[in-house]
């Protein structure tokens, strides 16, 4: 069965087990310790990843591994509670899985949230920023390979992957709520080791703002189907070398709970003025 295939009968399942009559407006991808979103949704319906044809299944603490589809700004939402990494052992094309359902499903805008490490000094834990835009050092593509045109063109244009409409919506919504939300540059790496001093200093200079092991491939896929794009990073801790104290995931974990009601109250008003 071909990946298209695989994509067609996951998507089938879905609209089925969801009583789905339309296309939901907006999907939400939740990183680390932000899957509180899904939980608030209204009139949901809860899928787990194991019982979807094919959908690869998350093993990292702070990732669910559950769709849920509901209601939230009276919107209807696919927030997925948790992503698999290639770090994992998954290949690119298993972690844009989703990406790639979700937009089967006829969703046209995609928000994708990370938990990020901040490489910018002017940041500090629990900062939340909008993605302008990003640099894939995560040494491959998802659409290497034969490329399928019933998803895209085999050269999609990167110009603008992140919405400068979905950028300044998010803007303005954190505004009213009195959210000072910073813009920057997200950089993907691999992972899953955290970077060196070194490795972060060489990102700060290429022009670098915060840095993840996740969102980019998701992003990618998203515009080669025409999805329009917003990322907005947690700066759950500050990179290596910028402050004299180790990093780890339970720290990552801790500022992601800690922001969560916040977070939580963005999403929503961004939701609500998207499809004003």
């Amino acid at each position: 069965m071909s990946g298209y295939d695989q994509i067609c009968e996951a998507v089938e399942f879905i609209s089925q087990a969801a009583r789905l009559r339309a296309a939901p407006d907006v999907a939400v991808v939740l990183g680390s310790g932000l899957g509180g979103f899904a939980s608030g949704l209204q009139s949901s319906r809860t899928l787990t990843y194991e019982e979807i044809p094919h959908w690869p299944e998350s093993n990292v603490v702070g990732h669910e591994g559950k769709l849920v589809i509901g209601q939230a700004s009276g919107r209807t939402v696919a927030a997925l509670a948790g992503r698999v990494h290639l770090y994992e052992g998954y290949d690119l094309r298993t972690v844009t899985f989703a990406t790639r359902a979700v937009a089967m499903l006829g969703v046209k805008t995609i928000i994708l949230t990370n938990a990020a490490g901040g490489i910018n000094t002017s940041f500090s834990r629990g900062a939340l920023m909008v993605i302008d835009d990003h640099i894939n050092l995560m040494g491959s593509n998802p659409l290497v390979g034969p490329n399928d045109d019933r998803f895209g063109p085999r050269f999609p244009d990167m110009t603008m992957v992140y919405s400068p409409r979905l950028r300044q919506l998010a803007h303005e919504a954190g505004a009213s709520l009195g959210l000072a939300l910073s813009h920057g540059i997200y950089v993907a790496l691999p992972g899953p080791s955290y970077e060196t001093p070194a490795e972060i200093r060489y990102l700060r200079t290429i022009g670098a703002d915060a840095v993840g092991m996740s969102t980019v491939p998701e992003a990618i896929v998203a515009r080669h189907m025409g999805v329009e794009v917003l990322g907005i990073s947690c700066i759950a801790n500050m990179a290596a070398g910028v402050l004299p104290a180790p990093l780890s995931h339970e720290a990552v974990l801790e500022t992601t709970q800690r922001v969560r009601g916040q977070f939580i109250v963005l999403l929503e008003k961004i939701i609500a003025t998207i499809h004003a």
